[in-house]
């Protein structure tokens, strides 16, 4: 079964919006760090879709 796979993706997504939020909260955020973090977000989101899809 999956979800072992999609609860770790899940805590990740977590992890990944919580590190955006402060980085964005930030006086001079950094716009390739969050780049790189909205990137992988969107990478996990598009795994966790794949993993519910049963595909």
């Amino acid at each position: 079964m999956q979800q072992p796979r999609l609860r770790s993706l899940q805590e990740r997504h977590a992890t990944l919006e919580r590190q955006i939020a402060e980085e964005g909260n930030r006086p001079q955020p950094d716009p390739g760090a969050l780049s790189r973090l909205k990137r992988a977000k969107l990478r996990l989101k598009e795994e966790m879709h794949r993993l519910s899809a049963g595909r």
